[in-house]
């Protein structure tokens, strides 16, 4: 197979870096600084094992790559990106092209079904990061993360083996099942708290708020029907296969929604995670007030460039108790 990574950011960055290692074929496509960087010098990856640099081939357009029937794409761009990304893609890539998404949220895997029949989920609980041109930083060791991979919107298949397969040869744990969207909603369920650590800081992660979010989306899948994997199911899947360790003597600093402000990317992921249970309640006719809320202040912070960790969580509880009996919508 030869892999095609869309998006060299912290999760693709690390996963082509990681098969690149091991003897994948692999190809990036990136943008801008990072695109010019890893043409320059290589795809930089720091782990808490070392540093190396990477002479992994990139390019700046799904154009670029000579697409033939052993490509397989490794979709790793954010959410609110996957439609760009997909409409480059049909345009140059044959139709039964394989597209595995390695990202959060549930909503990309629809998305990719409507244009490519062969559609894959994945997933990522990989501590990973990026936050400047031609590095990426895998802080879990030995052990980079786990990857488990499944047909969308169900089963698995040769393709979901191997790429199981080639993924556990790269440092992951990696499983093929037949139900990953019962694991891709419980990863969900986890991300409700990006938000709160890119606004208030990593120490929120486990606060009032977060816990408001969590039961917000309790609801409203249990109301929708949905299927999510069980709590101890994914502990029981973690065990103690996840080992942050340090780079160069500092710990990981936040997640991606938190990258996203530190970064000054001007947009963030928070409508295809908390959004996503905006989305099911005001389909299902039940308020989600803290989560709408959660969205809109992530948009205007991104918009602004703000500095993560600068708001309050408690100036947000008081805001979401103020606004108690106006329903789900923070602008009334």
């Amino acid at each position: 197979m030869k892999y095609v990574v869309y998006g060299a950011g912290a999760i693709g960055g690390v996963v082509g870096a990681r098969l690149f290692e091991s003897g994948s074929d692999v190809t990036v496509i990136a943008r801008g600084p990072h695109l010019a960087a890893i043409q320059r010098a290589g795809l930089r990856i720091e782990s808490p094992l070392g540093v190396e640099s990477l002479p992994i081939p990139a390019v700046g357009h799904s154009g670029e790559i000579g697409w033939d029937g052993e490509h397989v794409v490794l979709l790793a761009v954010k959410s609110h990106q996957t439609q760009a990304a997909l409409s480059d893609l049909v345009a140059v890539a044959p139709v039964a092209t394989p597209i595995v998404c390695l990202q959060n949220g549930v909503a990309n895997e629809p998305a990719a079904l409507r244009l490519f029949p062969r559609v894959y989920g994945v997933c990522v609980m990989c501590p990973a990061g990026h936050l400047q041109p031609g590095v990426v930083q895998a802080w879990s060791a030995p052990t980079t993360g786990l990857l488990d991979i499944g047909c969308h919107p169900r089963g698995t298949d040769d393709m979901s083996e191997a790429v199981a397969a080639d993924f556990e040869v790269a440092t992951f744990s990696a499983r093929s099942v037949t139900d990953i969207r019962r694991w891709k909603y419980r990863k969900l369920l986890t991300n409700l708290a990006n938000v709160v650590e890119a606004l208030c800081g990593p120490d929120e992660r486990g606060s009032t708020l977060v816990s408001r979010l969590t039961a917000e989306a309790q609801t409203v899948l249990d109301a929708a029907g949905i299927e999510v994997a069980g709590a101890d199911e994914d502990r029981a899947r973690r065990g103690k296969l996840i080992r942050l360790g340090e780079i160069a003597g500092r710990g990981r600093l936040g997640g991606s929604s938190w990258q996203s402000l530190q970064r000054g990317t001007g947009n963030i992921e928070t409508d295809y995670l908390n959004g996503e249970i905006t989305l099911l309640g005001r389909t299902h006719g039940i308020p989600v007030p803290a989560n709408a809320l959660l969205q809109v202040l992530a948009r205007e912070a991104a918009a602004r460039r703000q500095a993560p960790g600068t708001v309050p969580a408690s100036t947000i509880l008081e805001q979401l108790d103020g606004d108690a009996g106006g329903g789900d919508d923070p602008d009334r």
